[in-house]
């Protein structure tokens, strides 16, 4: 299985630029930096301990990034890489200042470009998180006897029956694990059954939020004109067709709301232009949060189409909107919003979260709707009810800590 998997490999690799340069047209790659991911490195290695991180995107990033912060502090540790797949988390990545670390994009899985990868940053330990299993990779940080950790644990039922499928093959991939730390029951479950052999759950990173502070700010322009608004709800990490539920929501609104605005941050903000043409043939105004033009008092939709400054937005909103929950995506994480004290409406479709809201839920933080009717009557119903949001938060950062203690406690026994 092996075999075939290094020859899938080299057939991706051979067909790689060709992939690349449709990527870099559709502004979802570098146009220098994708060197990184054939190998090609940009990025000095400093004498010393180093340590690496792996996360696939924006929200792995966001989780490693408060454990990060702890490590930094330490003196034994020189230099920390973080690498992922995205350009988008690579965004993210420059709004935090951080001294000892740096970012570099996961290098193609081939056995060739990983020996070359592991020969020049030489880590002392190895930390994937979530479900990045990458098999050559792995084989050849154990075949230098480097730690390695997966953190933040997710294997979720499509991925196991994947993974079942090749029993035998996935056995000696998960079993290479020091330990696997799982966020949820489902996912301990799973891994044992696939291989892992040391495996502890210690709750989701995600609930853990870092101190480091986001160097973006809302100018002062934006701030006074959501100031002269009435923000009925923001909508984070919208796909396809859930803007326009969004926006039918908000048109609703408007007739008793005459001067409410609504905030949509779709997942993928390249999206962004047809968004607006979508939304204006419905009939309401639109300003991109991009453009740098003056925001016409007239606007219905504040369409954010930048990197890394959602945060700045939900901290503006008493009600967001989660998406990928309306379409069969399986949600997205909700944690955030909810710890900057927002309520959190979402779809049926929150697979990948189930444990999460199921707590806000318990919570009363979170609640399930299908219809616009449904998501309209519980905005109204919060916009005109007082709650406490510093309760929300200090509820969170509770668990967050206590889940972020505890994988440091983890980690910190292998560096």
């Amino acid at each position: 299985m092996l075999f075939l998997y290094r020859i899938l490999i080299n057939l991706t690799l051979l067909i790689s630029p060709l992939i690349i340069i449709f990527r870099i047209f559709k502004k979802k790659e570098h146009h220098t930096r994708f060197l990184e991911k054939l190998g090609i490195l940009n990025a000095k290695r400093k004498l010393g301990k180093l340590i690496w991180f792996h996360g696939s995107s924006v929200g792995e990033i966001l989780s490693v990034i408060p454990l990060i912060e702890k490590l930094e502090k330490k003196k034994n540790i020189k230099q920390i890489l973080l690498t992922s797949n995205t350009l988008s988390s690579a965004k993210v990545f420059n709004n935090f200042k951080l001294k000892k670390t740096i970012h570099q994009f996961f290098p193609i899985d081939s056995n060739f470009i990983t020996k070359k990868f592991l020969n020049y940053w030489k880590p002392s330990l190895a930390i994937f998180t979530e479900s990045e299993i990458w098999p050559n990779i792995i084989l050849n940080l154990k075949s230098r006897n480097t730690p390695l950790i997966l953190l933040n644990a997710r294997i979720t039922k499509k991925t196991y029956k994947k993974w079942k499928k090749i029993s035998f093959f996935s056995r000696s991939i998960f079993n290479k694990f020091d330990i696997c730390l799982a966020q949820n029951d489902e996912t301990k479950n799973y891994l044992k059954k696939l291989g892992a052999e040391n495996i502890k759950k210690l709750g989701n990173l995600k609930f853990s939020e870092t101190t480091l502070k986001n160097i973006n700010k809302i100018n002062k322009n934006t701030q006074k004109f959501f100031d002269s608004k009435k923000i009925l709800f923001g909508a984070i990490s919208t796909h396809q067709n859930e803007e326009i539920f969004c926006t039918k929501i908000h048109a609703d609104l408007k007739k008793k709301y005459i001067n409410g605005i609504t905030i949509i941050i779709p997942r993928h903000v390249h999206r962004a232009p047809d968004i607006k043409e979508e939304i204006e043939k419905i009939g309401l105004k639109v300003h991109l949060h991009s453009s740098g033009r003056k925001i016409d008092t007239k606007t219905d939709i504040y369409l954010v189409d930048t990197f890394g400054e959602t945060k700045l937005f939900i901290k503006i909103c008493k009600i967001v909107f989660l998406g990928g929950s309306l379409i069969k995506h399986g949600g997205q994480n909700p944690l955030e919003s909810a710890r900057l004290g927002c309520k959190v409406i979402h779809g049926p479709n929150i697979d990948n979260f189930l444990e999460v809201y199921s707590l806000l839920n318990k919570n009363n933080i979170s609640s399930k709707i299908r219809t616009i009717s449904q998501a309209k009557n519980i905005v109204k119903k919060n916009l005109n009810n007082k709650f406490s949001s510093k309760k929300i938060i200090k509820k969170l950062n509770f668990i967050g800590n206590e889940v972020l203690l505890n994988n440091q406690k983890e980690i910190n026994k292998y560096i």
